[in-house]
Protein backbone atom coordinates (compact mmCIF):
# COMPACT_ATOMS: atom_id res chain seq x y z
CA UNK A 1 0.00 0.00 0.00
CA UNK A 2 1.22 3.94 -0.39
CA UNK A 3 2.41 4.61 2.54
CA UNK A 4 0.90 8.30 2.34
CA UNK A 5 -2.80 6.11 2.06
CA UNK A 6 -1.38 3.87 4.49
CA UNK A 7 -0.50 6.78 7.30
CA UNK A 8 -3.94 8.51 6.42
CA UNK A 9 -5.81 5.57 7.23
CA UNK A 10 -4.17 4.78 10.62
CA UNK A 11 -3.43 8.35 11.55
CA UNK A 12 -4.79 9.08 15.45
CA UNK A 13 -5.93 5.22 15.38
CA UNK A 14 -4.42 4.78 18.74
CA UNK A 15 -5.85 7.76 20.67
CA UNK A 16 -8.92 5.82 20.54
CA UNK A 17 -10.32 4.44 24.24
CA UNK A 18 -11.48 0.86 22.85
CA UNK A 19 -10.17 -2.03 24.49
CA UNK A 20 -9.29 -3.25 20.30
CA UNK A 21 -9.30 -1.77 17.08
CA UNK A 22 -9.36 -3.53 13.57
CA UNK A 23 -6.58 -1.44 11.34
CA UNK A 24 -7.75 -3.59 8.29
CA UNK A 25 -4.98 -5.91 6.76
CA UNK A 26 -6.37 -8.74 9.23
CA UNK A 27 -4.40 -6.88 12.09
CA UNK A 28 -5.79 -5.51 15.40
CA UNK A 29 -4.47 -2.66 17.72
CA UNK A 30 -5.04 -3.40 21.53
CA UNK A 31 -5.12 -0.56 23.96
CA UNK A 32 -3.69 -2.31 27.43
CA UNK A 33 -2.99 -0.13 30.61
CA UNK A 34 -0.06 0.06 32.44
CA UNK A 35 0.69 1.05 36.37
CA UNK A 36 4.26 2.37 36.71
CA UNK A 37 6.20 0.92 39.95
CA UNK A 38 8.79 3.13 39.62
CA UNK A 39 7.37 7.17 39.12
CA UNK A 40 8.41 7.26 42.73
CA UNK A 41 12.58 7.29 41.18
CA UNK A 42 11.26 10.69 39.64
CA UNK A 43 12.09 14.23 40.76
CA UNK A 44 9.61 15.62 43.36
CA UNK A 45 9.66 12.69 46.19
CA UNK A 46 10.01 14.21 49.90
CA UNK A 47 11.79 10.84 50.42
CA UNK A 48 13.99 8.17 48.60
CA UNK A 49 14.48 4.54 49.05
CA UNK A 50 15.91 2.35 47.03
CA UNK A 51 14.35 -1.20 46.23
CA UNK A 52 17.70 -2.57 45.24
CA UNK A 53 19.87 -2.32 48.51
CA UNK A 54 17.66 -0.15 50.73
CA UNK A 55 19.91 3.46 49.90
CA UNK A 56 17.81 6.20 51.80
CA UNK A 57 17.90 10.03 50.40
CA UNK A 58 16.10 13.24 51.13
CA UNK A 59 18.58 15.99 49.96
CA UNK A 60 16.05 16.64 46.76
CA UNK A 61 17.16 20.25 45.00
CA UNK A 62 14.20 22.65 44.09
CA UNK A 63 13.86 22.39 40.31
CA UNK A 64 11.63 25.83 40.32
CA UNK A 65 13.55 28.66 38.33
CA UNK A 66 11.31 31.61 37.41
CA UNK A 67 13.98 32.47 34.62
CA UNK A 68 13.20 29.42 32.71
CA UNK A 69 9.37 29.24 32.84
CA UNK A 70 6.86 30.81 34.97
CA UNK A 71 3.61 29.27 33.80
CA UNK A 72 2.17 27.24 36.79
CA UNK A 73 1.28 24.61 33.99
CA UNK A 74 4.58 23.13 33.41
CA UNK A 75 5.94 24.14 37.17
CA UNK A 76 4.57 20.21 38.75
CA UNK A 77 7.25 17.92 40.00
CA UNK A 78 7.66 15.05 37.54
CA UNK A 79 6.50 12.09 40.58
CA UNK A 80 3.16 14.11 40.62
CA UNK A 81 2.43 13.97 36.93
CA UNK A 82 -0.11 11.37 36.43
CA UNK A 83 0.61 9.93 33.13
CA UNK A 84 4.17 8.99 34.75
CA UNK A 85 2.32 6.83 37.30
CA UNK A 86 -0.03 4.95 34.79
CA UNK A 87 -0.28 5.01 31.05
CA UNK A 88 -1.40 3.27 27.98
CA UNK A 89 0.78 1.24 25.37
CA UNK A 90 -0.25 -0.57 22.55
CA UNK A 91 -0.35 -4.05 20.89
CA UNK A 92 -0.26 -5.03 16.92
CA UNK A 93 -1.04 -8.35 15.81
CA UNK A 94 -2.50 -10.51 13.60
CA UNK A 95 -6.02 -11.17 14.66
CA UNK A 96 -4.76 -14.88 14.67
CA UNK A 97 -1.99 -14.30 16.62
CA UNK A 98 -3.67 -14.79 20.60
CA UNK A 99 -1.64 -15.99 22.41
CA UNK A 100 1.13 -14.29 21.10
CA UNK A 101 4.40 -16.08 20.43
CA UNK A 102 6.79 -13.52 19.39
CA UNK A 103 6.75 -9.86 19.28
CA UNK A 104 9.10 -6.87 18.92
CA UNK A 105 9.33 -4.39 21.24
CA UNK A 106 9.05 -0.89 19.39
CA UNK A 107 10.62 2.71 21.17
CA UNK A 108 9.55 6.03 20.00
CA UNK A 109 11.79 9.10 19.98
CA UNK A 110 12.11 12.08 22.33
CA UNK A 111 9.26 14.58 22.57
CA UNK A 112 6.63 12.31 20.90
CA UNK A 113 3.11 13.03 21.45
CA UNK A 114 1.60 10.68 19.62
CA UNK A 115 2.28 7.45 17.94
CA UNK A 116 0.81 8.51 14.25
CA UNK A 117 3.67 8.19 12.21
CA UNK A 118 4.84 4.86 13.97
CA UNK A 119 1.45 3.11 13.43
CA UNK A 120 2.67 2.36 10.02
CA UNK A 121 6.08 1.11 10.71
CA UNK A 122 4.43 -1.29 13.26
CA UNK A 123 2.29 -2.00 10.60
CA UNK A 124 5.18 -2.73 8.04
CA UNK A 125 7.12 -5.07 10.79
CA UNK A 126 3.95 -7.25 11.68
CA UNK A 127 3.12 -7.77 7.82
CA UNK A 128 6.91 -8.81 6.82
CA UNK A 129 7.98 -10.73 10.21
CA UNK A 130 4.48 -12.16 11.34
CA UNK A 131 5.88 -11.05 14.77
CA UNK A 132 3.18 -8.49 16.99
CA UNK A 133 4.60 -5.26 17.91
CA UNK A 134 4.64 -3.61 21.33
CA UNK A 135 3.97 -0.20 21.19
CA UNK A 136 5.65 1.30 24.72
CA UNK A 137 5.89 4.82 25.55
CA UNK A 138 8.86 5.79 27.89
CA UNK A 139 8.85 9.22 29.70
CA UNK A 140 9.53 11.74 27.66
CA UNK A 141 5.64 12.30 26.68
CA UNK A 142 4.20 9.89 24.45
CA UNK A 143 0.94 9.83 27.13
CA UNK A 144 3.18 10.33 29.29
CA UNK A 145 2.89 14.14 30.31
CA UNK A 146 -0.79 15.90 30.86
CA UNK A 147 -2.66 16.80 27.68
CA UNK A 148 -2.59 20.29 28.85
CA UNK A 149 1.11 19.97 27.27
CA UNK A 150 0.04 19.68 24.09
CA UNK A 151 -2.58 22.49 24.21
CA UNK A 152 -0.67 24.39 21.06
CA UNK A 153 -2.36 28.01 22.04
CA UNK A 154 -1.06 27.53 25.98
CA UNK A 155 2.46 25.99 25.03
CA UNK A 156 3.02 29.12 22.26
CA UNK A 157 2.39 31.93 24.87
CA UNK A 158 4.96 29.69 26.72
CA UNK A 159 7.13 29.96 24.11
CA UNK A 160 6.62 33.66 23.40
CA UNK A 161 7.92 34.41 26.77
CA UNK A 162 10.97 31.82 26.66
CA UNK A 163 12.28 33.95 23.46
CA UNK A 164 11.29 37.27 25.28
CA UNK A 165 13.37 35.70 28.19
CA UNK A 166 16.64 35.29 25.88
CA UNK A 167 16.68 36.75 22.88
CA UNK A 168 19.13 34.38 21.34
CA UNK A 169 16.97 31.41 21.90
CA UNK A 170 16.31 29.76 18.61
CA UNK A 171 14.12 26.79 17.77
CA UNK A 172 11.73 27.63 20.37
CA UNK A 173 8.13 26.44 19.50
CA UNK A 174 4.94 25.58 20.86
CA UNK A 175 5.63 21.50 20.24
CA UNK A 176 9.08 21.92 22.09
CA UNK A 177 8.60 24.18 24.89
CA UNK A 178 7.03 22.52 27.78
CA UNK A 179 10.08 19.36 27.39
CA UNK A 180 12.24 22.18 26.83
CA UNK A 181 11.13 24.52 29.88
CA UNK A 182 11.19 21.29 31.99
CA UNK A 183 14.64 20.02 30.96
CA UNK A 184 16.86 23.81 31.23
CA UNK A 185 15.45 23.81 35.10
CA UNK A 186 16.36 20.25 35.90
CA UNK A 187 18.58 18.98 33.17
CA UNK A 188 18.91 15.81 35.39
CA UNK A 189 15.55 15.27 34.82
CA UNK A 190 16.62 13.43 31.76
CA UNK A 191 18.51 10.64 33.89
CA UNK A 192 15.59 10.25 35.65
CA UNK A 193 12.89 9.83 33.22
CA UNK A 194 15.40 7.35 32.02
CA UNK A 195 15.52 5.09 34.33
CA UNK A 196 12.26 5.15 34.88
CA UNK A 197 12.11 4.02 31.61
CA UNK A 198 14.67 1.67 31.72
CA UNK A 199 12.42 -0.01 34.82
CA UNK A 200 9.25 0.46 33.42
CA UNK A 201 10.19 -1.78 30.46
CA UNK A 202 11.69 -4.93 32.47
CA UNK A 203 8.39 -4.37 35.01
CA UNK A 204 6.44 -5.28 31.47
CA UNK A 205 8.88 -8.40 30.72
CA UNK A 206 8.54 -9.52 34.33
CA UNK A 207 5.09 -8.86 33.87
CA UNK A 208 4.83 -11.19 30.88
CA UNK A 209 7.43 -13.46 32.05
CA UNK A 210 5.71 -14.56 35.27
CA UNK A 211 2.56 -15.36 33.04
CA UNK A 212 0.50 -12.39 34.23
CA UNK A 213 -0.08 -10.60 30.21
CA UNK A 214 -3.63 -10.95 29.18
CA UNK A 215 -2.18 -11.47 25.69
CA UNK A 216 1.05 -12.68 25.55
CA UNK A 217 2.78 -16.41 26.32
CA UNK A 218 5.75 -15.98 29.27
CA UNK A 219 7.97 -17.86 27.00
CA UNK A 220 7.41 -15.42 24.02
CA UNK A 221 10.53 -14.16 22.16
CA UNK A 222 11.42 -10.79 21.40
CA UNK A 223 13.71 -8.47 19.79
CA UNK A 224 13.29 -4.67 19.86
CA UNK A 225 12.96 -1.89 16.75
CA UNK A 226 13.48 2.03 18.40
CA UNK A 227 13.89 5.02 16.43
CA UNK A 228 15.96 8.36 17.48
CA UNK A 229 16.15 8.23 21.66
CA UNK A 230 14.51 5.09 21.88
CA UNK A 231 17.88 3.35 20.62
CA UNK A 232 19.69 5.28 24.10
CA UNK A 233 16.77 2.90 25.60
CA UNK A 234 17.31 -0.15 24.05
CA UNK A 235 21.22 -0.32 23.85
CA UNK A 236 20.83 0.50 27.93
CA UNK A 237 18.59 -2.30 28.31
CA UNK A 238 20.89 -4.83 25.88
CA UNK A 239 24.32 -4.11 27.08
CA UNK A 240 22.69 -4.80 30.89
CA UNK A 241 20.72 -7.55 29.65
CA UNK A 242 18.92 -7.59 33.26
CA UNK A 243 17.64 -11.62 34.20
CA UNK A 244 19.25 -12.33 30.49
CA UNK A 245 16.18 -11.38 29.33
CA UNK A 246 17.80 -9.70 26.01
CA UNK A 247 20.23 -12.87 25.19
CA UNK A 248 18.55 -13.75 22.26
CA UNK A 249 16.58 -10.49 20.98
CA UNK A 250 18.02 -8.82 18.50
CA UNK A 251 17.92 -4.40 18.08
CA UNK A 252 17.33 -2.79 15.02
CA UNK A 253 18.09 0.83 15.13
CA UNK A 254 16.92 3.46 12.98
CA UNK A 255 18.29 6.92 12.72
CA UNK A 256 19.56 6.13 16.21
CA UNK A 257 22.74 4.32 18.24
CA UNK A 258 25.22 7.05 18.94
CA UNK A 259 26.01 7.90 22.91
CA UNK A 260 24.56 11.12 23.62
CA UNK A 261 27.32 13.85 23.30
CA UNK A 262 27.16 12.91 19.55
CA UNK A 263 23.91 13.97 19.20
CA UNK A 264 22.06 17.63 18.02
CA UNK A 265 18.92 17.57 19.24
CA UNK A 266 18.20 21.56 18.80
CA UNK A 267 15.16 21.49 16.85
CA UNK A 268 11.17 22.83 16.66
CA UNK A 269 10.21 18.97 17.76
CA UNK A 270 13.07 18.33 20.09
CA UNK A 271 14.66 20.64 21.95
CA UNK A 272 15.10 24.78 22.09
CA UNK A 273 18.80 25.72 22.05
CA UNK A 274 18.58 26.90 25.78
CA UNK A 275 17.57 23.63 26.90
CA UNK A 276 20.54 21.99 24.94
CA UNK A 277 23.35 23.90 26.22
CA UNK A 278 21.98 23.51 30.05
CA UNK A 279 21.67 19.87 29.15
CA UNK A 280 24.85 19.37 27.45
CA UNK A 281 26.39 21.53 30.03
CA UNK A 282 25.00 19.25 33.19
CA UNK A 283 25.71 15.85 31.35
CA UNK A 284 29.10 16.02 29.38
CA UNK A 285 30.85 19.68 31.13
CA UNK A 286 30.11 19.27 34.58
CA UNK A 287 28.56 16.04 35.17
CA UNK A 288 31.48 14.58 37.59
CA UNK A 289 30.82 17.63 39.99
CA UNK A 290 27.13 17.17 40.05
CA UNK A 291 27.54 13.37 41.17
CA UNK A 292 30.21 14.69 44.13
CA UNK A 293 26.79 17.41 45.01
CA UNK A 294 24.26 14.70 44.05
CA UNK A 295 24.60 11.36 46.18
CA UNK A 296 20.89 9.83 44.95
CA UNK A 297 22.45 10.11 41.10
CA UNK A 298 25.74 9.58 42.72
CA UNK A 299 24.32 5.64 43.98
CA UNK A 300 22.46 5.44 40.38
CA UNK A 301 24.76 6.32 38.07
CA UNK A 302 28.20 5.90 39.68
CA UNK A 303 27.41 2.77 42.63
CA UNK A 304 25.40 -0.12 41.89
CA UNK A 305 23.30 -0.15 39.25
CA UNK A 306 24.61 -2.18 36.63
CA UNK A 307 21.80 0.01 34.31
CA UNK A 308 23.03 3.29 35.54
CA UNK A 309 27.13 2.47 34.67
CA UNK A 310 25.82 1.35 31.39
CA UNK A 311 23.78 4.41 30.97
CA UNK A 312 26.61 6.04 32.26
CA UNK A 313 28.99 4.66 29.41
CA UNK A 314 26.49 6.01 26.80
CA UNK A 315 26.50 9.48 27.82
CA UNK A 316 29.71 10.97 26.77
CA UNK A 317 31.96 9.45 23.92
CA UNK A 318 35.24 9.57 25.48
CA UNK A 319 34.07 7.97 29.08
CA UNK A 320 33.94 4.76 29.69
CA UNK A 321 35.34 4.18 25.90
CA UNK A 322 36.38 0.79 26.62
CA UNK A 323 34.18 -1.03 28.84
CA UNK A 324 31.57 0.16 26.70
CA UNK A 325 33.08 -1.28 23.38
CA UNK A 326 33.62 -4.46 24.94
CA UNK A 327 29.80 -5.10 25.59
CA UNK A 328 28.95 -3.64 22.60
CA UNK A 329 31.58 -6.03 20.67
CA UNK A 330 29.70 -8.97 22.70
CA UNK A 331 26.11 -8.19 21.63
CA UNK A 332 27.28 -7.20 17.86
CA UNK A 333 25.54 -10.09 16.75
CA UNK A 334 22.54 -9.09 17.62
CA UNK A 335 22.37 -5.45 16.54
CA UNK A 336 21.47 -3.91 13.41
CA UNK A 337 21.57 0.23 12.77
CA UNK A 338 19.97 2.21 10.23
CA UNK A 339 20.99 5.82 9.99
CA UNK A 340 20.52 8.33 7.24
CA UNK A 341 22.74 10.18 5.22
CA UNK A 342 21.15 13.62 5.50
CA UNK A 343 19.90 12.75 9.52
CA UNK A 344 21.55 16.03 11.25
CA UNK A 345 20.25 15.35 15.03
CA UNK A 346 21.76 11.75 14.92
CA UNK A 347 24.52 12.18 12.40
CA UNK A 348 25.39 8.82 10.25
CA UNK A 349 28.82 8.88 11.51
CA UNK A 350 28.17 9.01 15.12
CA UNK A 351 26.39 5.47 14.56
CA UNK A 352 29.26 4.58 12.98
CA UNK A 353 31.75 5.96 15.49
CA UNK A 354 29.39 4.51 18.31
CA UNK A 355 29.00 1.37 17.26
CA UNK A 356 31.96 -0.12 15.22
CA UNK A 357 34.27 1.69 17.86
CA UNK A 358 37.28 4.06 17.25
CA UNK A 359 39.07 1.76 15.69
CA UNK A 360 36.18 -0.05 13.55
CA UNK A 361 37.12 -3.88 15.51
CA UNK A 362 33.02 -4.17 16.13
CA UNK A 363 31.05 -5.70 13.64
CA UNK A 364 27.28 -4.15 14.17
CA UNK A 365 26.27 -3.30 10.30
CA UNK A 366 25.64 -0.04 9.70
CA UNK A 367 23.80 0.57 6.96
CA UNK A 368 23.54 4.34 5.74
CA UNK A 369 20.38 5.33 3.77
CA UNK A 370 19.27 7.96 2.02
CA UNK A 371 16.11 9.17 0.07
CA UNK A 372 15.97 10.95 -3.16
CA UNK A 373 13.93 13.91 -1.37
CA UNK A 374 13.40 16.17 1.41
CA UNK A 375 13.21 14.95 4.64
CA UNK A 376 14.70 15.61 8.09
CA UNK A 377 15.46 13.31 11.08
CA UNK A 378 12.11 13.93 12.68
CA UNK A 379 9.91 13.02 9.79
CA UNK A 380 11.95 10.41 7.54
CA UNK A 381 9.07 9.79 5.54
CA UNK A 382 6.70 12.67 4.54
CA UNK A 383 3.24 11.90 3.94
CA UNK A 384 3.40 14.55 1.16
CA UNK A 385 1.36 13.48 -2.31
CA UNK A 386 3.56 15.21 -4.26
CA UNK A 387 6.37 12.60 -3.73
CA UNK A 388 3.98 9.90 -2.43
CA UNK A 389 5.66 7.30 -4.94
CA UNK A 390 9.56 8.63 -3.70
CA UNK A 391 8.41 8.34 0.10
CA UNK A 392 6.80 4.54 -0.71
CA UNK A 393 9.65 3.29 -2.43
CA UNK A 394 12.12 4.81 0.97
CA UNK A 395 9.36 3.23 3.41
CA UNK A 396 9.18 0.03 1.64
CA UNK A 397 13.34 0.08 1.08
CA UNK A 398 14.03 0.53 4.81
CA UNK A 399 11.08 -1.83 6.38
CA UNK A 400 12.25 -4.93 4.22
CA UNK A 401 15.37 -4.40 5.65
CA UNK A 402 13.90 -4.21 9.25
CA UNK A 403 12.06 -7.45 8.23
CA UNK A 404 14.94 -9.50 6.95
CA UNK A 405 16.80 -8.41 10.58
CA UNK A 406 14.33 -9.04 12.79
CA UNK A 407 12.29 -11.96 11.22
Amino acid sequence: MEYFRLFSDLKGKSAFEQDSIPLGEGIVLYNCSFLSANASILPGESFYECPLDGFISTNEQDFRNPLAVSDHLLDIHDSQVKENKQFRYHILARTTDRPITRFVLMFHGFNEKTWDKYLPWAMKIVEGTGKAVVLFPFAFHMNRAPLEWSDSRKMQKISEERRRTFPHLVSSTFSNVAISSRIHIQPQRFFWSGLQSYYDVIQLLDQIKSGNHALIIPDAEFDLFTYSIGGLLAQILMMTNHKDYFSSSKLCLFCGGAVFNRLSPVSRFILDSEANVALYSYIIEHLESHLKNDVRLRHYLAGVHPEGITFFSMLNYNLMRKERETILQKISHQVLAIPLEQDTVVPSYEVINTLQGSRRQIPIPVEVLDFPYPYHHENPFPADRRIAGEVTAAFNMVFERVSRFLG
